[in-house]
């Protein structure tokens, strides 16, 4: 990079690119798996709703029922494990809950859980388009950490938004108040896949103002 932006960081930031080939022999444990949602559940979220779920297809029982209703996309039965990414609708009745924790380790004086519940309220409780936003958001956040992360241990990832919805939510026994947001494997690599696509230059995205 220019200017002497690089660290191990930006590095494997750059390097990334969604797999299409993976090793169907290769797995991971679910010690492995755990770790991997531990460190996407980091990512930042509104008030700290911590508005998310994954569930980890791993088995090829499970295998079997993801691929017909995600267009039999190889990933799927060919990674290690496909998760499937879910945001749970904003709902700022859980702050005092998700915050709690918080004020037990001292990192939030106690007073101060009001100040963000009654924000959020105002926020999100008559505006479902705002909820369902805020679960997107979400379930982004921590699938982008996990890619990062990934990536990182020397694994392949493929995020993927063609699945049915709906198909989805019934097979998977979602609540009401979860979208899923993508589906994401995880897995090693078999050789064939691309390096990273160019970009457009950073002058057409950006203003400077």
């Amino acid at each position: 990079m220019t200017n002497g932006m690089t660290n191990a960081v930006i590095e494997c930031i750059l390097s990334r690119s969604a797999a299409k080939y993976y090793d169907p022999a290769a797995t991971l444990s679910d010690d492995q798996i755990r770790e991997l949602v531990r460190i996407g559940t980091t990512a930042p979220t509104s008030f700290h709703l911590q508005n998310w779920r994954f569930i980890a297809v791993r088995t090829p029982e499970a295998k079997a029922r993801l691929s017909p209703i995600a267009w039999s996309q190889p990933a799927i039965t060919e990674a290690a494990v496909t998760f499937i990414v879910c945001g749970q609708l904003a709902d700022s009745s859980v702050v005092p809950e998700r915050l709690a924790p918080l004020v037990e380790t001292g990192i939030m004086p106690a007073e101060m859980v009001a100040e963000w519940e009654i924000p959020a309220r105002d926020l999100y409780m008559e505006y479902p388009q705002r909820q369902r936003d805020e679960a997107v958001r979400t379930g982004t956040f921590g699938a982008a950490a996990m890619i990062y992360a990934a990536r990182s241990l020397g694994l392949g990832s493929t995020p993927m938004i063609g699945f049915d919805a709906d198909a989805v939510h019934r097979e998977f026994g979602l609540t009401k108040d979860e979208v899923p947001v993508m589906l994401l494997s995880v897995g090693a690599e078999r050789p064939g896949n691309w390096p990273q696509k160019p970009r457009r230059p950073v002058a057409d995205v950006l203003d400077l103002v």
